[in-house]
């Protein structure tokens, strides 16, 4: 079934959103890349590269509980339509400041701050979305295809990026980047799904958002797979955010050098998350998962021990393989056990882990670097990631049981959802 995981994409309004949201997320890893260089190469330190990046996450983790409780309370297409309108005008505000040279590290990461806010309170709304644009059969396909459509962009926005500062300047890569937010706002609008009718649950903002904790905690497979993206965005995210540094320091380039090494991770995510659903079908969702799991701080050590760019290039693709599909993995068990009403909320909580300990780790892993060496940086996280990984398996094994088929814990499912209706 050689089209299998491309099955998803015959539903119009899926293929729709699907197409905008790569559009957008090249000019996304445009302004990305362009923005690590820029700061890099501004400050010379490896703590303003895990800095700026930790404005694009951390906001994530602050305020996706409070776009996970809107996209529960109002029409979600809507809501990420409003919040597409802020990204937009965060992406512009970049562009002046590039434009009129005034994109000193501070105001750029105030900026990226302001952007990574709008994307933080509309990302719960366009996760809870993909079971409205397709039916329950195709859903594992479709959040694998939103995962390689995202390193899609990984892949074609880099690669962009070095040749529109090259031959341009850093205002271009912003100026696109601020125009590719029209391509999901003309989406959004041409969209004709009919989502299913859910209880609209009354209460403040904040005891909506407490309900879906309780609800997280209360299914196992939720809230396993949120301790588990907690650890590894903690102790492996942070080679992302750390990309231009090894580009720069290590290997002693610049621009060019950063968008092979994101390309290469953006290469493997996509080959990883098109391979997802084959390889779950045949193996188990939970072996790959499991599998994608221990092969990941394996890789790590690979990668950081590279002696030059292109073997350092040819590590992270195999990085970027396993480590969409540990992402990719979890996030499936959360979209698939938590109940409809409750989607956009514990979904919250998953890139509130994400959103919130990646840009920690990622300050953290930057200062120590600029002390004892990237290189002992990387190696070092991923060695005690697979330590972490050995420990939680032989000592609580019976939870990654509740990563399984949702099927066999649809009781759990009800009862959670009737518990908070």
């Amino acid at each position: 079934m050689p089209l299998a995981p491309l099955s998803p994409l015959r539903h119009r309004d899926f293929a729709l959103v699907w197409s905008a949201a790569l559009v957008s997320n090249v000019g996304s890893w445009m302004q990305t890349v362009a923005v690590g260089v820029l700061v890099t190469l501004h400050t010379g330190q490896a703590r303003w590269t895990g800095l700026v990046a930790a404005a694009a996450f951390l906001p994530m983790g602050l305020l996706s509980p409070v776009g996970g409780a809107m996209a529960d309370r109002h029409d979600r297409r809507r809501w990420l339509l409003l919040t597409t309108v802020g990204e937009t005008v965060f992406a512009g505000i970049l562009t002046a400041l590039a434009a009129t040279g005034n994109a000193g590290p501070v105001w750029v990461t105030l900026a990226v701050l302001g952007g990574g806010a709008m994307t933080a309170i509309g990302l719960p709304a366009y996760q809870a979305l993909l079971p409205d644009l397709v039916g329950p059969d195709d859903l594992l396909g479709a959040i694998s295809l939103s995962s390689a459509q995202w390193n899609l962009g990984r892949v074609i926005g880099p690669a962009l990026a070095g040749i529109v500062i090259a031959v341009g300047s850093y205002t271009w890569a912003f100026g696109i980047n601020a125009v590719s937010f029209g391509a999901v706002m003309i989406a959004l609008l041409l969209v004709r799904f009919r989502p299913g009718a859910r209880p609209r649950e009354e209460g403040r903002l904040l005891a909506r958002i407490v309900s879906g904790a309780r609800a997280a905690a209360a299914e196992p497979g939720c809230r396993t797979a949120i301790i588990a993206i907690a650890v590894v965005a903690f102790l492996a995210s942070p080679f992302i955010a750390l990309v231009p540094a090894m580009a720069i320091k290590l290997f002693h380039h610049k621009a060019s050098g950063t968008a092979v090494l994101v390309t290469a991770q953006g290469i493997g995510a996509v080959i990883g998350a098109l391979a997802l659903t084959p390889l779950a079908e045949r193996l188990g969702r939970r072996r790959v998962l499991l599998a994608d799991l221990a092969l990941l701080p394996v890789l790590l050590v690979l990668y950081g021990l590279a002696p030059t760019l292109a073997v350092a290039a040819a590590a992270l693709v195999a990085v970027g393989a396993a480590y969409i599909g540990v992402l990719a993995g979890l996030n499936t068990v959360v979209q698939l056990r938590a109940p409809e009403a409750l989607r956009g909320r514990i979904l919250s909580l998953y890139m509130l882990a994400l959103g919130v300990i990646y840009p920690i780790g990622a300050i953290i892993q930057g200062a120590v670097a600029d002390r004892i060496g990237l290189r002992t940086v990387v190696v070092g996280t991923a060695a005690l990631l697979l330590a972490v990984l050995v420990a939680f398996y032989i000592g609580r094994p019976h939870l990654t049981e509740s990563l399984d088929d949702p099927r066999r814990g649809r009781s759990t499912l009800d009862a959670v959802a009737s518990r908070v209706a």
